[in-house]
């Protein structure tokens, strides 16, 4: 009886049973031969399995740092996947909310980890080589999209880091731009170089403008958990209405309260005189967020708080929120059609689509859904004439695999979003923020530019 409360027949069971536990939450029961690597760990030690190092016998100190550090990227690894990772803001998208320089720490247990689509990688990277700049992944292992248990849903106005929908395909040489639209503002470039009197159809100009940044560019292809991180705000759920009227956003025909820290930007205008640049500090307002268009004329993203502080200066007269109007299409857009006609501030009404619904299709209402149903859930779409053909059959709908969301930044006219690509798939989310737990401000040297004040708050 003694020989079975041994002190390795006991680390063996408590490690064991929380193997097992893990398998059952993964739900792929083929992880139970791990059981047998577990047993020859602590009870038959038949193989070595850190065969890097003597199993008896005193091991150099190399070999010892060696083990230690395969021992943490193994495990920083395992909590990245499953528990939590960091995450930096790299843009002012999301200010006053997060600032460029804050480190969060973003649960992936919020909404359940997901089991990662390319499982061989170098540890640590997104995707590219710190040295030698190559993809940082193999594709020699390939897994469907699986989301294990978490522990709520998305909500309206969670802060959510994704990845990136559009960045399925990069131009390595403008990464900062999404390939899409590249190949758009090439399109009509030249659709407007084009002088016939007999305008070509728009796929004419698309496939031209593809060849040439393929062939002038390199162009690769990322997986879904390979590609760029992301941070917005959840504004639209599955089954939401999201419309935007004059820079005001409603979703279910409900206004948006601001939340306090959402910006816009303002045109102030003084009476000749530059604003104090210490104004601007008290103001929290970054000096890569000043542009002076004139002399008496500031374009400025503001909190409405701000806005209303720098209208009581003695030398504003003016201070306005600019907005699009509502006549105005902007090709860059989504969903890029004149047909619908929308901007950056005169948006939808657009439906979030949900797992499970059929929606009725026809080529006008196409570019909505085009990429979910080509792209996000891999069919092979294609149009001749009026026809929709999906998977080779004609279509007059189509049953979504997959739910959606609408993400929108806090800064709204500095924020690359879902109103430029679309919807957000939930295979693309990767957790939510909880808390800043560093923020460094980039315009400060030294101590000054550990801000303080934010260490350990709350992500809202």
């Amino acid at each position: 009886m003694n020989e079975l409360f041994t002190k390795k027949n006991i680390k063996f069971a408590i490690v064991a049973i929380l193997y097992i536990l893990v398998v059952i939450w993964i739900g792929n029961y083929w992880f139970l031969i791990g059981l047998a690597v577990i047993y020859d760990l602590y009870i038959s030690e038949k193989v070595n399995w850190t065969f890097w190092k003597k199993r008896n016998g005193k091991n150099s100190g190399f070999i010892e740092w060696l083990d230690a550090l395969i021992f943490a990227v193994i495990a920083v690894s395992l909590i990245n996947i499953f528990l939590f990772q960091n995450y930096r803001i790299p843009t002012p998208s999301m200010e006053k909310s997060l600032l460029v320089g804050d480190h969060l720490f973003v649960s992936k247990l919020a909404y359940g980890p997901r089991m990662p689509n390319t499982p061989i990688a170098f540890p640590f990277t997104q995707h590219t080589m710190p040295i030698t700049k190559g993809k940082s992944w193999s594709n020699l292992i390939i897994w469907p999209y699986k989301r294990l248990a978490g522990g709520a849903r998305v909500k309206n106005n969670d802060p959510i880091v994704f990845n990136f929908p559009a960045g399925d395909t990069v131009v390595v040489e403008e990464q900062t731009t999404s390939y899409y639209e590249i190949v758009r503002r090439r399109a009509r470039e030249i659709k407007e170089m084009d002088g016939g009197s007999v305008q070509k159809p728009k796929d004419y100009y698309l496939q031209m403008a593809r060849k040439e940044i393929r062939d002038k560019y390199t162009v690769i292809y990322r997986p879904v958990d390979r590609r760029d991180n992301y941070v917005k705000r959840c504004i639209g759920i599955p089954g939401d209405t999201v419309t935007i009227k004059s820079g005001v956003l409603y979703v279910n025909g409900k206004i948006v309260p601001d939340n306090g820290t959402q910006q816009t930007t303002y045109a102030v205008r003084t009476t000749g005189t530059s604003i104090n640049p210490k104004a601007f500090e008290r103001l929290d307002i970054s000096k890569s967020d000043q542009t002076m268009m004139s002399g008496s004329v500031y374009l400025l993203p503001l909190t409405k708080v701000n806005a209303n502080a720098i209208s009581k200066f003695s030398n504003v007269s003016e201070v306005s929120p600019i907005s699009t109007s509502k006549d105005k299409f902007e090709p860059h857009i989504f969903p890029y059609n004149p047909v619908y006609g929308w901007n950056e501030d005169n948006y939808g009404p657009l439906w979030m689509p949900v797992k499970g619904t059929t929606v009725k299709l026809d080529t006008s209402n196409l570019c909505l859904y085009e990429r979910i149903i080509d792209v996000y859930e891999n069919n092979d779409l294609r149009v001749d004439g009026s026809i929709i053909y999906i998977n080779n059959a004609p279509a007059t709908s189509y049953t979504f695999k997959m739910n959606y969301y609408w993400m929108m930044g806090d800064n709204r006219h500095n924020s690359a979003d879902s109103r430029y690509w679309g919807f957000v798939p939930e295979d693309h989310i990767v957790g939510k923020p909880k808390f800043i737990w560093l923020s460094l401000d980039k315009e400060a040297k030294g101590l000054k530019s550990i801000r303080w004040s934010r260490m350990f708050m709350k992500a809202k």
